[in-house]
């Protein structure tokens, strides 16, 4: 019998993958890097970026977007737009709009960021800039300056009836809007109805109430539609998403100006090396049933806005570790200590519980075994133990000097934003350092350190013992 982890890994899923292969060392490759070589030169705890993965991610839903309009003969326009929320870092951001895309910000000093890109000449004024999110009036206000100052595709999305007024009295210029529709939850949550957006029956009548003969001064242009659980081919995706295309059929045939529906984020990225998900077919059908109803309504076909966050970053990103020791603490648990602390720098695995995919970055010869992982803070919640496609973790055994080394890859989104990047961590844990990987203008690979890892000076001086 095969015992090896490479032999566990082939019995149970295709292997090698796009983005996951073996060198001749017989040690892990992301999407062709070499990661051991990068544990050398600079050691563990480390985080990688990986940039061209952001624009191959892009260009791909685009073709997906291209492939189905093409089929349904779709008469609208597609428009991707990267959300910054998922990662606010300048070289992600710039990255992708390398890439022809547009923007979707959430809280006011996202907008700083934009007069920022505009400065550095990364953006014009033409960009799309999609507004979310319940507006304080800090946020209000430098949507009104970006409109005021020229930005004509701004888009402020109308989380409720109050936030026109704010823009009625701030915006000097002609503007377009959005509004989010208020979506049904999943039975398993504890409320039934989102906290954001208008309730769908409300649209109608607030339209005809407020927006409606004022079309000089500001006009409607998108409806726009999230569910927390993500692009899905259930039951409860289609129905929530035909609800907001129905009332675009009914709003359209009294708003000539209502063009785009925007079906925000929700693409899953690879947590498993047995991630099966068919975007293709979910671009197909989402194309299919917007240009069927509206067929079916006699109106003309909107564009599509989507606000893609982790896919178009997510699978950018890797956190490596080194394990520094490991504890038999009874007769069935080993335990692998890493040099860090899951805690703080993959926060979503002890806040939701998210798996993601987990890989030895060598060893890959030695037999395998269950084990936990465990952060080096004094927290007992500080472990990792399951899988996505199983509720244990098997690694290779340690039956020599060298040290283990460990992936978590596709990190890239939202981990550093929970996190706090910079800050304070738990047990004072130190940010580890972050490693970009870019093409250089010749199409060269190179690899830099944007961030050394965290000193203890850096952490007093924000504690207040160092002046």
């Amino acid at each position: 019998m095969n015992n090896s982890y490479l032999d566990l890994v082939n019995q149970t899923f295709n292997f090698p993958q796009e983005d996951f292969s073996l060198n001749k060392n017989n040690t892990l490759e992301f999407n062709g890097l070499d990661i051991k070589a990068l544990i050398d030169k600079y050691g563990t705890p480390l985080k990688l970026t990986y940039l061209p993965k952001i624009g191959m991610q892009i260009n791909e839903a685009k073709q997906m977007f291209a492939n189905a309009f093409k089929k349904y003969r779709y008469e609208g326009k597609y428009q991707y737009c990267y959300c910054t929320k998922s990662s606010h870092f300048s070289f992600i951001v710039e990255e992708a709009l390398k890439h022809d895309i547009h923007l979707e910000t959430s809280y006011a000093y996202d907008i700083e960021i934009i007069k920022k890109l505009y400065e550095k000449k990364k953006i014009t004024k033409d960009i799309h800039i999609i507004c979310n999110g319940y507006k304080q009036r800090t946020y209000t206000r430098r949507i009104a300056n970006l409109l005021n100052s020229g930005f004509k595709n701004v888009i402020p999305v109308l989380d409720n009836r109050e936030e026109l007024r704010a823009y009625r009295k701030s915006v000097k210029v002609p503007f377009k809007l959005g509004i989010r529709v208020a979506t049904e939850e999943e039975p398993t949550f504890p409320f039934y109805t989102s906290r954001l957006g208008m309730r769908a029956k409300d649209i109608l009548e607030f339209y005809v109430d407020e927006i409606e003969g004022y079309e000089n001064k500001f006009q409607l242009k998108m409806l726009h539609i999230f569910l927390n659980k993500g692009i899905k081919d259930d039951i409860y995706y289609w129905s929530e998403l035909n609800k907001v295309i129905n009332l675009y059929c009914q709003l359209k045939k009294i708003c000539p100006e209502l063009d785009s529906i925007n079906i925000g984020g929700g693409f899953p990225i690879k947590h498993s090396l047995g991630f099966d998900y068919d975007y293709q077919f979910m671009i197909n059908e989402i194309t299919r049933n917007i240009k069927e109803a509206c067929k079916k309504a006699k109106v003309p076909q909107p564009h599509i806005y989507t606000e893609f966050g982790s896919y178009t970053v997510g699978e950018s990103m890797a956190h490596i570790y080194g394990v520094t020791g490991q504890k038999a603490q009874n007769d069935r648990e080993i335990w692998y200590m890493i040099d860090s602390s899951f805690i703080t720098t993959l926060p979503d695995t002890w806040g939701i519980g998210e798996r993601f995919l987990l890989l030895p970055i060598n060893k890959w010869d030695n037999e395998y075994q269950r084990v936990v992982l465990g952060g080096i803070t004094c927290d007992s919640h500080d472990y990792y133990d399951s899988e996505e496609h199983i509720n244990e973790v098997f690694l290779p055994k340690i039956i020599d000097d060298e040290p283990l080394y460990l992936g978590f890859f596709h990190t890239g989104a939202y981990q550093d934003q929970i996190s706090g990047y910079g800050g304070i961590k738990h047990c004072l844990i130190p940010s580890p350092k972050h490693i970009i990987v870019e093409r250089d203008k010749n199409g060269k690979l190179t690899d830099w350190v944007y961030a050394k890892e965290q000193s203890a000076q850096s952490m007093l001086k924000i504690l207040g013992y160092i002046k």
